[in-house]
């Protein structure tokens, strides 16, 4: 570090930083366990009346989580653009095709693609960050300085930098998260919560 001249920063930032992160760890973040419930059951319940929509728009019933059903209905029944098989003799149906074929003005590919993303924040927030609640109902996640290419702090198990914030269901699920009292939660932008003194 002496040598590549990059002491001070690790002496004045990074390393102070690590009993920083300790405590934020150690004191974890609050979650109302009510709000994360309810908005499960109201995502489970979009989500079911989606199928319903894709179902009759594809003109039978498939299990939209099958990637080779789905490929069958989108490129084998349907006829749409783009479709390629896997190795194993599939359809491959990345987010990225799906992106293409909705922006082409393709109604199926559109709803399943905001079908994934709504059954995506439910399994990986609204279901699981209960199950990460210690017995005050706070969260526990782990900080890490030096995981990403960007510099900023990253957070696992469970990941709490990504909720998103440009969905009305990403906002919705960071009303979840609960502030001390004198502080607000403030979302900077997208990818991070920020806490403020009122």
């Amino acid at each position: 570090l002496a040598a590549e001249g990059k002491l001070t920063v690790y002496e004045t930032l990074e390393r102070p930083m690590v009993d920083v992160l300790g405590r934020m760890e150690m004191g974890g973040v609050a979650i109302d366990r009510g709000i994360l419930s309810r908005l499960s059951g109201e995502f489970g319940q979009r989500m079911g009346a989606m199928e319903e929509d894709i179902n009759a728009a594809a003109g039978e019933r498939f299990m939209i989580s099958s990637p080779k059903q789905l490929g069958d209905i989108l490129f084998g029944k349907m006829g749409l653009p783009g479709g390629k098989k896997t190795p194993t003799g599939q359809w491959a149906t990345p987010a990225s095709l799906l992106d293409e074929l909705a922006e082409q003005g393709h109604e199926l590919p559109a709803r399943i693609l905001e079908w994934r993303q709504l059954a995506k924040l439910k399994s990986t927030y609204t279901d699981s960050l209960p199950g990460y609640m210690d017995g005050e109902g706070r969260v526990h996640t782990c900080f890490s300085l030096a995981a990403t290419t960007t510099g900023r702090l990253s957070s696992s198990e469970p990941n709490l930098q990504n909720i998103p914030i440009r969905t009305e269901a990403g906002r919705k699920i960071r009303t979840a998260f609960i502030a001390k009292p004198g502080y607000k939660i403030v979302s900077a932008d997208y990818s991070q919560i920020e806490l403020r003194l009122l």
